[in-house]
């Protein structure tokens, strides 16, 4: 059998019982994070320029757009919804991957169940497979594939799509396998657009493209069932030969289930994970020392180099670059004592007392001491050289809220919803939203979460 054969039977064979209580609270938990940032991008200069390139009409009875008395066709909403949910790169990681596990899945299946009324057990379940077979592929590709410049996000986040919504629409292996064929001449992303808006589209186009792969398959499109192992298949041709192991497809596969073990990642930082243990440390050194930038002559981050790579900005030309640079945010993080959506438009970047920080203060690299074998490349190390000749130092070896190892402090995530709904839905309506969270493998529809949501609309 193929390898999307093989891979295909354990996504429709798989049993999630949505009775563990560690499985369900970590999904309806990521799912309402992920639902939360969602309507916070609902807005956001990338989601409005998706919107209006494809022209997109109410047709009354559709799937809804988030953030507006909008309802569109499923696979429209799935690209600006997928969009939305990752214009402000707040949304969840996961160690496995390498990349982001859940919105490259949760529009396009959200989409999907409000067409088909599924019930909250069916899309919890669906989720995780997604969030498995993502992880599956990334145990194949990973970390070549990611350091290559593919964004494993979409890149491999489009297989988890298809796993779940075809989980979802009970399709057997075989069109299972078509689907995930199909997907495979799908698949796009690159890490040079990141601090562009072409970065959240990537995820708009992979939510849509993974519905579209199994909407094509159940319709009767064929694909190579070789499509992964050929010769010209996805593994040579994304990655190179010798550069994957196929024979990790399947390993431990949910034993324990990825979101449970080694979990999801939830981000209390508004910009790219990569930073977050780096902004971690200024966070702690500031309020230790009582620092203000004007104490400073000099700071020194080392991070990861599989990390350092795409966030060694130390020029940064917009707000949604600032999101990718490690130097920018490590000052705001001196200056401020936390990141704030605000640190991230064009007029905060230029403020003139940051870029003269940034051209003069702040100097980052690649740690030393970093291996490409390293587990975790999730660490950071912050030197500060104060004008009073202090030399302060902190080592991070992951940023708060990143494993279980590392917890988010107590009530961070149902607050970050709903600031994150603020804007969006009128007041006190988050309160009831995050509580059908909670239960969302107990409701009977799912449309009861795009309903309360398009009720409690404020625009």
């Amino acid at each position: 059998m193929s390898l999307c054969f093989n891979l295909a039977e354990v996504i429709v064979s798989s049993k999630v019982n949505v009775s563990d209580y560690k499985l369900v609270a970590a999904a309806n938990s990521a799912i309402m994070d992920t639902v939360g940032v969602t309507l916070l991008g609902a807005h956001s200069s990338a989601t409005n320029a998706v919107l209006k390139a494809i022209e997109t009409k109410s047709d009354g009875g559709g799937t809804l757009v988030f953030g507006r008395k909008l309802r569109t066709n499923a696979l429209d909403a799935a690209m600006i919804n997928g969009t939305a949910s990752h214009a402000l790169d707040f949304d969840d990681c996961n160690n496995t991957m390498g990349g982001h596990p859940t919105v490259p899945i949760l529009a396009g299946l959200l989409a999907n169940a409000e067409t088909r009324g599924a019930t909250g057990a069916e899309f919890v379940s669906a989720y995780a497979i997604g969030v498995e077979t993502i992880c599956a592929m990334a145990k194949v590709l990973n970390f070549h594939h990611y350091e290559k410049g593919w964004h494993p996000t979409t890149t491999l986040g489009i297989f988890g799509a298809v796993a779940a919504n075809s989980r979802l629409q009970s399709l057997d292996a075989e069109k299972t396998a078509t689907a995930l064929a199909i997907a495979t001449s799908m698949a796009s992303g690159i890490k040079a657009n990141f601090g562009t808006f072409t970065k959240p589209y990537h995820v708009g186009q992979c939510n849509r493209n993974g519905l579209l792969a199994v909407r094509m398959a159940e319709a009767g499109l064929t694909a190579s069932p070789d499509a992964f192992e050929s010769e010209q298949g996805f593994f040579e041709v994304y990655n190179g030969h010798g550069n994957y192991m196929a024979e990790r497809l399947l390993e431990n596969w949910g034993d324990p289930f990825e979101i449970v073990d080694p979990g999801i990642a939830v981000k209390i930082h508004p910009c790219c994970g990569s930073t977050h243990p780096a902004v971690d440390a200024a966070i702690a050194l500031k309020r230790e020392h009582k620092l203000e930038l004007s104490d400073i002559e000099l700071v020194e981050s080392w991070t990861h180099p599989r990390r350092f790579k795409h966030t060694n900005r130390p020029v940064v030309h917009t707000g949604f670059d600032g999101k990718f640079s490690v130097q920018y945010v490590v000052a705001r993080a001196l200056q401020n004592g936390k990141i704030s959506l605000s640190d991230f438009n064009n007029e905060s970047v230029n403020q003139p007392e940051i870029k003269n920080f940034l051209s003069t203060k702040i100097k980052a690299k690649s740690h030393p001491k970093a291996k490409s074998t390293d587990k975790n490349i999730y660490f950071a190390e912050l030197f500060i050289t104060t004008k009073d000749g202090r030399k302060l130092t902190l080592f991070v070896d992951a940023p708060v809220g990143r494993d279980k190892d590392h917890p988010l402090p107590e009530n961070a995530l149902i607050n970050k919803f709903y600031d994150c709904c603020q804007g969006a839905l009128q007041k006190g309506s988050e309160v009831e939203l995050a509580a059908m969270f909670h239960h969302l493998h107990e409701i009977p529809s799912i449309n009861q979460i795009s309903e309360f949501i398009e009720n409690a609309s404020i625009e």
